[in-house]
């Protein structure tokens, strides 16, 4: 247990941060499984809605610290390709 008062503080904050932390994950993977489950269903319109919500949360993500830049131009990149194919499957 901490002994300084700065120390508790500290712990505090950290438990704060750290429920925040969880509170961002948990919609920004909300954000990606509603496209992901679009373009499953084929849907390309609605893949592309979903799209367009989820990327300013993941580029928020990347400016908030919760993912890396190229992780998250990766999950762009790899949703966009998905959605882009619905189109040739169709």
């Amino acid at each position: 247990m901490a002994t300084h008062i700065s120390a508790k503080k500290r712990a505090v904050r950290n438990a704060k941060r750290g429920a925040l932390n969880k509170a961002k994950t948990s919609r920004l993977r909300g954000y990606l499984k509603k496209v992901e489950q679009a373009i499953a269903a084929g849907d390309k319109k609605e893949a592309q809605d979903a799209f367009k919500k989820a990327q300013p949360h993941i580029h928020k993500g990347v400016a908030k610290g919760l993912l890396h830049k190229n992780s998250a131009a990766r999950k762009l990149s790899r949703l966009s390709a998905k959605i882009k194919a619905i189109k040739k499957a169709s």
